[in-house]
């Protein structure tokens, strides 16, 4: 069999599984005006996701591990898509924000097996293209799904966004029914042994670290929509093609961090707070309503923002490289708690402060994170002649 073709649909599922979490960031305006509620409250849609996949997440993929791995896969992508379209129809707030429960809950499921199922269609030498193609759609996802579901929303309705969450998730759903070929069941063993790791330190601090850049990232990115609706008072499409400029810079933003994380692991990360503070401070003293101004500084902070994806994940999981798949499962769960964090307490900061008050958050938690990964290097992350590993 080809393996390109169930590759395609495994790199669909994980644009759709994303399209799902963070979709609705591109249409929280459109969300407050239909339902008449406030920003913080709106941005629970995004932190009631990441608190369930933070939470729940190991526990589910060892719960359906025992299953053959296609159907998990396929049926995971049958409910994103179930739920999206029911989402279109949601007659209040309260249902859509159940509507998103069975999501989450799959979630790290279909993102564990996912990329296990990549793996396994190529021989072991050619496990990294495996896996770099899957996070094509894992990235596209990320990058290009908010504006994606921004545009659709201005241009035909925020029910419409949803629907093309459904329809996008259905067809990587049957595709992969189709192509994918039946796995086997993971092993709880190999499980068990990668959990020894859980008793290092050094990779707790990184958890942590973990957990503070994605609530950085999320204070903010979590309500960009509305943020750039309110201060810039540009119009709907010329917020959907802000988004769109910020899905490139993050593109390009990857691409650079991944460099500069193989020439120096440890300075790339530890950088990474100051740079995210200072594009937000860029956002806080230039932005304005002038689009070309906008264009400028979406790219940068689209930059700077995405690249945290990558930098947070090789920083974690550097501490565990006995156990790379169990330390990315981990990976998980602090990103997306991270994403609660900063959802929920950007919320609040916007509720006391105004809109200005999600870069206060972004940057609070920038400051803690930048103390965790110094903590983290001062410990541990030195060699006896003092000078830093990596």
């Amino acid at each position: 069999m080809n393996a390109a073709r169930p590759l395609f649909f495994i790199a669909l599922g994980l644009f759709g599984l994303y399209a799902v979490e963070f979709g609705v960031v591109g249409i929280l305006p459109l969300i407050v005006d239909r339902f008449g509620i406030t920003v913080a409250r709106a941005g629970w849609l995004v932190a009631l996701f990441a608190l369930i996949v933070a939470v729940c997440g190991p526990f589910m993929v060892l719960w359906l591990s025992r299953f053959d791995r296609r159907r998990v896969l396929a049926g995971s992508l049958f409910v994103f898509a179930a739920c999206s379209a029911l989402s279109a129809w949601a007659a209040d707030f309260v249902t859509l924000m159940l509507l998103r429960i069975v999501p989450a809950l799959l979630h790290p499921v279909f993102f564990a097996q996912a990329f296990a199922a990549a793996v396994a269609l190529y021989p072991p030498s050619r496990a990294t293209h495996a896996t770099t193609m899957a996070f094509v759609g894992t990235s596209m996802g990320l990058v290009l799904g908010v504006p994606l579901a921004a545009w659709i929303g201005t241009r035909f309705s925020w029910e419409a966004s949803f629907l093309f969450c459904a329809l996008v998730n259905g067809v990587a759903g049957a595709g992969l029914l189709l192509m994918l070929p039946a796995g086997a069941p993971g092993s709880r063993s190999a499980a068990g042994r990668s959990s020894a790791v859980l008793r290092k330190p050094a990779l707790w601090l990184n958890i942590l670290s973990t957990v503070l850049v994605f609530a950085t990232m999320f204070s903010v990115y979590s309500y960009a929509a509305e943020y750039l609706a309110r201060v810039t008072g540009l119009g709907g499409e010329a917020i959907s093609a802000l988004l769109v400029v910020f899905g490139v810079g993050g593109v390009a933003g990857n691409l650079l961090a991944g460099r500069l994380l193989g020439r120096n692991l440890v300075r790339t990360a530890v950088l990474y707070p100051l740079a995210l503070g200072g594009a937000y401070l860029v956002l806080f003293t230039l932005g304005s309503p002038s689009l070309v101004a906008m264009v400028v500084i979406c790219l940068l902070w689209g930059a700077v923002h995405t690249s945290g994806l990558v930098v947070s994940q090789v920083w974690l999981t550097s501490a565990a490289p006995e156990a790379p798949a169990f330390a990315t499962s981990l990976y998980i769960s602090a990103a997306n708690l991270g994403v609660m964090l900063g959802s929920a307490v950007g919320g609040g900061f916007i509720s006391a402060n105004g809109m200005q008050g999600a870069l206060w958050s972004g940057w609070l938690f920038a400051a803690l994170a930048l103390l965790s990964m110094l903590l983290k290097v001062r410990l541990f992350d030195r060699r006896p002649d003092g000078l830093l590993r990596h």
